[in-house]
């Protein structure tokens, strides 16, 4: 049996009358009549009972005709699930993100996308910027939300930049009530902070967030009292709540309110971060052409914002 027979035996099963049937079907009656004769010669059962007077639906064909009807209406379907598979509109998309951007662009990309593609799938990983460079060269992700420098990254990917923020250091409650770390109108000034224990991401992990840091440090004249390494966000500010040392984060990371730490501007001029959109270069999914065209956006929207 073939898609053309289906919509034969459904056009007689809905007028019961072999004329009319042809009629709506654009042909002629007997060619039709031999479209069926045919499609019940491969079921080995009769569809219809005919008469001179009326056409009637045998037992078995009243039970098929369902199947049938829900059958050609899928593959009817076919060529607009196609369309929208073609232009990105439904499919799958996996997107890895650092947790740094868990606080800043990552929420208004996936709000932003996930409204205009309701019908994607949307897979979200959360992974370091190391991990995700390797996942991306693997074809194991789509994209990754990084901090990476666009010269660090392999030949083979493509990244645009989201938004910069400037850093802020995460630092023990305690330390400002017992005068540990004294503060100058509610900032950091000078570089005596710099002498407090520090908790860093690893270079390993985020090469260009480590780097920052440390650079930051060396500028002023200062090398860094490394106390603990994490490679989570969320675990550096449970050890400054701690007591530990402190940190030097994104902006953006003061929306995660932990008791005992407290989230304070360096009065000189800070360093800022950068995180970007990264994907291969080859991959063609329809789905990340369509991340991209927001992202580009929200770029837009994002330039010159200090979160």
């Amino acid at each position: 049996m073939d898609f053309r027979q289906l919509r034969h035996f459904l056009a007689v099963a809905d007028t019961l009358h072999f004329g009319r049937a042809a009629e709506r079907l654009g042909m002629t009656q007997p060619p039709l009549s031999q479209s069926i004769m045919a499609l019940e010669r491969a079921l080995g059962t009769p569809l219809f009972v005919r008469s001179k007077r009326v056409v009637t639906l045998t037992a078995f064909g009243r039970q098929w005709v369902e199947y049938v009807r829900a059958a050609v209406h899928n593959i009817a379907a076919l060529a607009d699930v196609a369309e929208r598979l073609r232009t990105g509109v439904a499919g799958k998309l996996s997107l890895a993100f650092v947790s740094t951007a868990d606080y800043s662009v990552l929420p208004h990309l996936v709000q932003r996308y996930s409204a205009s593609f309701p019908d994607v799938e949307l897979e979200l990983i959360e992974a370091t910027s190391d991990v995700q460079v390797e996942a991306l060269l693997d074809g194991r992700i789509n994209a990754g939300i990084l901090i990476s420098a666009r010269s660090a990254l392999p030949s083979a990917l493509e990244y645009h930049p989201l938004v910069k923020e400037p850093l802020v250091a995460a630092v023990p409650e305690s330390w400002i009530d017992d005068g540990r770390l004294p503060l100058v109108d509610g900032m950091l000034r000078g570089d005596d902070w710099m002498a407090q224990p520090l908790i860093i991401f690893p270079k390993r992990v985020s090469p260009d967030f480590h780097d920052l840091v440390i650079g930051f440090y060396r500028a002023r004249g200062c090398q860094p009292l490394i106390r603990q390494e994490a490679i989570q966000m969320q675990t550096i500010i449970s050890l400054v709540s701690a007591g530990l040392g402190m940190a030097l984060v994104p902006a953006s990371l003061q929306h995660l309110a932990r008791t005992g730490v407290r989230y304070i501007f360096v009065a000189d001029e800070s360093p800022e971060l950068e995180t970007g959109l990264a994907w291969r270069k080859t991959d063609e999914v329809p789905t990340l052409a369509t991340l991209i065209e927001i992202s580009l956006k929200l770029d837009k929207e994002f330039h010159g914002l200090r979160i």
